[in-house]
């Protein structure tokens, strides 16, 4: 018996043994894909931009308590996992992979103890835009299959409840404070109002129909027509006619007279946390602010070396309003010369690109114009290709007043939108098969926005800016990009308002009036980004410059981009780390 009974001890254990025994712990790479993984099912929309299919169907409401509580629990247990490995066991990549990581969670962190979604709506960032560039049918929400149809369908159904949302957040928002200026709110209702047409045929979201692949079988063709038409009908436009109603009228009245976040209750701590979140750096509102004062002054100095090469008389205000009304730069009488125009500049520019690369993407692109129910208020931008390259990098470019549009930036803007900027960053880092797949999915502004600003410099050892007019188009886009600096500190840390902000910009560059008033409300709606340009351009020029000077004669500007973009995108000051480690190898070389 006492046999027995000491064998059933030592089997119970054994038993307890195996089952409190922990489970191996994962490696770094697997915890690395985990993240990855783990982040796409939390956001949805972006592994739809990423080419991957699996959610296609769903649409969380990334506004609601819930989703908030899944998006701290998330970074916080991330934030925990990279903390419980030591430094020393990781390999350099692995490593640097570690740090960017961590970054990325500590700044998630901390910006949700901000009440940003309680503006979540306006003319230049809001959801509603990019959602419904995917309803358009021309972007990253596949339509080639009746699944991929279907999905759709009942990817709506979360778009609905994320506007009914908006709205509820909107209305704490007034609550608390936290509103909208009504400069701002006047720019979002035209976008609100183009999409309660009743006519189905000109409604954004009924163009897959109107699209519909001819292999479909006929019976799909018609319950596919009629589940489209009904759901627009009697749900979307309903949706829209309510948003725009409360904005026009609850909201409007409620929405701020002030420009800047500076006026929101802890606007200040915000502004500190998004400079820190767009240019990954320590800097202060009054260095930036600045700084800025010290970069237009020197490019003002530049681009009256260009006044006297074509022979202007006046002063550089002037010289402004010469450019903007100059007829020879307004050549173009069709959407589609401009967009000819941007192929040209590419055949042009290509057969120097493999003197200062030798690291290209396989991606290709495209140059379309902006999507009609958005060009009014946007930007020129690129919109990444997908990973499986079947989906090309687009450069979309709005042209908004074919008679007024202007081909002086086009040069530049061609380099920062294209090639050598966004399109090659970018698609590299896509392509990029050694770095972890979250790091494919990384953005820092500071890093992307500096590279393609940085690559504006390129223009003349790419066979460009030969024209006069063209390099002060690039002197333009980056006094425009100084003017940031001045602008958005002013707006959001010194209490400027739109008028004061458009005024100093239209005395300081040649853009038009409306294209000004544009960029100063798109500052005013997202805090801290414009600032990520300049910063991060200046930041590889100091590189850049930092390399030449060491490595003399050894230098090799290849070598040089190749390192940037090798790695994909970082906080800058990992990749000073990085050059400042090829530096030190190619020394001792």
């Amino acid at each position: 018996m006492k046999k027995l009974l000491l064998n059933l001890l030592i089997l119970f254990l054994i038993a307890s043994c195996q089952q409190k025994s922990p489970k191996p712990r994962l490696t770094f790479d697997q915890v690395l894909e985990n993240y990855h993984q783990e982040s796409l099912a939390l956001y949805r929309i972006t592994a739809t931009f990423l080419g991957d299919s699996r959610y296609n169907d769903t649409l969380p409401n990334f506004l609601a308590a819930d989703f908030k509580a899944k998006e701290k629990a998330f970074y916080t247990q991330y934030q925990n996992t990279m903390n419980s490995f030591e430094d020393t066991t990781l390999t350099e990549e692995q490593l640097l992979s570690k740090k960017i990581l961590l970054w990325e969670c500590i700044q998630y962190l901390e910006g949700m103890a901000f009440k940003k979604e309680l503006m979540p709506i306006d003319q230049m960032w809001g959801f509603q835009l990019l959602f419904g560039q995917l309803a358009s049918g021309a972007s990253a929400q596949p339509f080639v299959t009746v699944e991929d149809y279907e999905n759709w369908l009942v990817r709506l159904e979360g778009y609905l409840e994320w506007m009914q949302s908006a709205e509820d957040n909107m209305r704490i928002g007034i609550t608390e404070g936290m509103v909208l200026p009504q400069s701002l709110i006047i720019k979002v209702l035209p976008q609100l109002e183009a999409l309660t047409t009743t006519n189905l045929d000109s409604h954004l979201f009924y163009q897959p129909i109107k699209n519909l692949p001819q292999t479909f079988e006929e019976g799909d063709k018609k319950r596919l027509t009629e589940a489209y038409s009904k759901i627009i009908l009697e749900r979307i436009i309903p949706a829209y006619l309510q948003l725009h109603d409360f904005m026009a009228n609850d909201y409007y009245a409620a929405g701020r007279s002030s420009s800047g976040y500076i006026a929101l209750p802890e606007g200040k701590a915000y502004y500190d946390y998004a400079i820190k979140l767009y240019t990954t750096t320590k800097l202060s509102a009054d260095s930036i602010h600045q700084l800025g004062l010290s970069e237009v002054a020197r490019i003002e100095n530049e681009m009256k070396k260009v006044m006297q090469q074509v022979h202007f008389k006046g002063s550089l205000k002037a010289f402004f309003d010469h450019v903007r009304n100059l007829d020879e730069l307004k050549p173009f009488k069709t959407p589609e010369e401009v967009i000819e125009n941007f192929y040209a500049i590419r055949d042009k520019m290509l057969p120097q690109v493999n003197k200062l690369f030798n690291l290209q993407p396989k991606t290709p692109f495209e140059v379309r114009r902006t999507e009609a129910f958005r060009e009014a208020s946007a930007s020129a931008e690129y919109n990444a290709g997908s990973l499986d390259g079947t989906r090309p990098g687009i450069f979309y470019v709005p042209i908004p007043d074919i008679e007024n549009y202007s081909v002086v930036r086009d040069e530049d803007l061609f380099l920062h939108e294209a090639i050598p900027g966004h399109h090659f960053q970018i698609s590299l880092q896509l392509e990029n098969e050694s770095l972890p797949s979250f790091r494919k999915n990384l953005g820092y502004s500071a890093y992307s926005e500096g590279w393609a600003l940085y690559t504006e410099s390129l223009g003349k050892e790419l066979g460009l800016y030969d024209d006069p007019y063209q390099y002060f188009g690039m002197l333009g886009a980056e006094m425009h990009r100084a003017i940031r600096l001045v602008v958005d500190t002013g707006l959001h840390s010194k209490g400027w308002t739109r008028e004061e902000a458009i005024d100093y910009s239209l005395a300081h560059e040649a853009r038009s009036e409306a294209s000004i008033i544009a960029e100063v409300e798109r500052y005013m709606a997202n805090p801290g980004q414009a600032l990520s340009y300049k910063i991060g351009q200046l930041k590889i020029l100091e590189l850049r410059k930092r390399a030449e000077e060491h490595l003399g004669e050894a230098f090799d500007i290849r070598m040089f981009h190749r390192i940037v973009l090798g790695s994909g995108p970082m906080p800058l000051y990992l990749l000073e780390n990085l050059i400042d480690q090829w530096i030190a190898s190619s020394k001792n070389s």
